[in-house]
């Protein structure tokens, strides 16, 4: 499954909607949006765009992962609008016969996810 969200990520939702039967290991990777200095000063939040089908490349992120690590299930979340420093940008769940599987799966698909570019993002500093 996967969402190209206004909406806030909320963990115990996120929880819910991965597939659990069978599997010993679920696994979630909450990005959070970070104050981060620059010449500009620091990030005070961050705004997130669509610049291109995001749904299209999240699911193949996601076909890919379940493919390469033989997943149960995967979850793929990525907000779009302003998100302020300390809220959650994106999500990574997976569910896994087993935790390698599921800790490699989760760290891949953390990459891909900061690899898109099909999400345009442009931080506002204080």
């Amino acid at each position: 499954m996967v969402f190209f969200t206004s909406d806030p990520i909320e963990p115990g939702r996120a929880f819910e909607m991965v597939e659990r039967k069978d599997t010993g290991s679920v696994l979630f990777h909450f990005a959070v949006a970070k104050a981060r200095e620059s010449e500009h000063g620091t990030t005070s939040r961050i705004n997130y765009q669509r610049n291109g089908d995001v749904e299209r490349n999240l699911e193949e992120i996601a076909g890919e992962l379940k493919e390469k690590w033989n997943l149960t299930d995967v979850l793929l979340v990525r907000r779009q609008g302003t998100v302020e420093v300390g809220e959650i940008i994106s999500l990574v769940a997976v569910s896994a016969p087993g935790s390698e599987a599921a800790f490699a799966a989760c760290r891949y698909g953390l990459t891909c996810l900061k690899q898109m570019t099909t999400i345009q993002k442009t931080e506002f500093y204080s």
